[in-house]
């Protein structure tokens, strides 16, 4: 039983995307635990089995709903979270907030959304409890803690680069034992090859995102187009940006932007300028 001083509301948002200024909230699913150990799921608002999707009144992008499986006509006839705002923040009073990454984004989100209803969803007197840092301090994802693990062997040396690269390698040994044969689906829910001892397989288990160069500023679509991953033309092909604003190669060219980046951009100009 959580040794509670007041209720906390540990709750999940799916979005239109993840920019927290401009995105909008698409479904909310929240549990509330009581001091005495009760647990409320049942909010006044309009939902079926604790699903309470929302009308981000704006488009959802099809990549995102491929993602959390909330599409536009899903959304149609739900309520506006203005509409369900007062409910909403009535259930939520006095509430510390709970979740999964909540700190960096649903929280943050979540005031976004009742700014903009108008309401001060004040966060001064509410504990925030974000699991995903718990999990990422006490399980700690670096190399020593790796070594510990796979290896059972403490690492000497650390942050020295031979020992580093030794343990490094060590770590890999013992991956391809343990997970070989391995059926793996990754946090999206896609469906990845078997882990096997062939570096043609883990090259795909290491690929966050189609980057077109190293850091994803640059991607490929469905169509295997090279578009923006970043700023006004996100989204957008590479070479019809250049040919409807040349000025934008020039800001990239002379901006902060990795010489890799640079290099992948001059190729679809130049290749842009061959067609002409």
């Amino acid at each position: 039983m959580l040794n509670l001083r007041k209720p906390i509301a540990f709750f999940d948002l799916e979005t239109t995307g993840v920019n927290v200024s401009t995105d909008r909230i698409v479904e909310l699913a929240i549990v509330k635990i009581m001091p005495d150990g009760s647990i409320h799921k049942k909010p006044e608002l309009p939902g079926k089995e604790n699903r309470y999707l929302i009308n981000p009144e704006m488009p959802i992008p099809l990549e995102t709903s491929l993602i959390h499986g909330v599409y536009d006509e899903d959304v149609k006839d739900a309520p506006t979270f203005k509409q369900i705002s007062k409910g909403l923040f009535k259930f939520l009073h006095g509430c510390d907030l709970g979740g999964f990454n909540s700190n960096k984004f649903d929280i943050p989100v979540l005031a976004e959304e009742f700014l903009r209803a108008g309401i001060n969803f004040n966060m001064e007197d509410r504990n925030m409890i974000d699991v995903q840092t718990i999990f990422h301090i006490m399980e700690q994802r670096t190399l020593k803690a790796a070594y510990k693990f796979y290896c059972n062997e403490e690492l000497s040396g650390a942050h020295e680069a031979m020992p580093d690269t030794m343990a490094t390698l060590e770590v890999f040994k013992s991956m391809l034992t343990k997970y070989d044969g391995a059926e793996v689906i990754d946090a999206k829910g896609n469906v990845l090859p078997k882990f096997e001892n062939d570096m043609d397989v883990l090259h795909k288990f290491c690929q966050r995102g189609k980057n077109a160069d190293m850091l994803g500023r640059l991607v490929y679509n469905d169509d295997e187009i090279v578009c923006f991953n970043f700023g006004k033309y996100k989204g957008q092909p590479v070479s019809e940006v250049l040919s409807k604003d040349p000025g934008y190669y020039n800001w990239m060219m002379n901006g902060e932007f990795p010489l890799y980046t640079k290099r992948v951009l001059t190729e679809i100009r130049n290749e842009n300028q061959q067609k002409k």
